[in-house]
């Protein structure tokens, strides 16, 4: 009863502690490199020309993880009505397998993308 109450403090608590870390850790090094004389230039990520977009990499990525999702659920239905494999293998099987090659699939195109 009482381990719903817990729950969400450990999960805040957590993301604080990751961010807090990160920061401070980016902080001690930049002071170091700046400590040592090195250019401030390289603390800010200007845009590269031909680089594509985060974003742009993560939608298609998920655009195909979807697709693969999508074509699992009618491809175990077809193994469930037509062939008659058991429900309880075919739909998690063949979700999994499809949604696998979807995100091989966006690693190929993202890949792609970049050069």
């Amino acid at each position: 009863m009482g381990s719903e109450v817990i729950i969400l403090p450990v999960i805040f608590g957590a993301v604080f502690a990751i961010a807090y870390l990160y920061y401070s850790t980016r902080n001690k090094e930049r002071m170091a490199l700046i400590e040592k004389g090195a250019d401030a230039s390289i603390f800010f990520q200007g845009k590269r020309e031909g680089k594509v977009p985060f974003w742009k990499i993560i939608l298609i990525n998920v655009a195909l993880l979807f697709i693969g999702i999508g074509i699992a659920i009618f491809l175990a239905a077809f193994l469930v009505y037509n062939l008659g494999v058991n429900e309880d293998v075919a739909y998690p099987g063949t979700i999994f397998l499809m949604a696998g090659i979807g995100l091989l699939a966006g690693f190929a195109v993202a890949k792609r993308l970049e050069k």
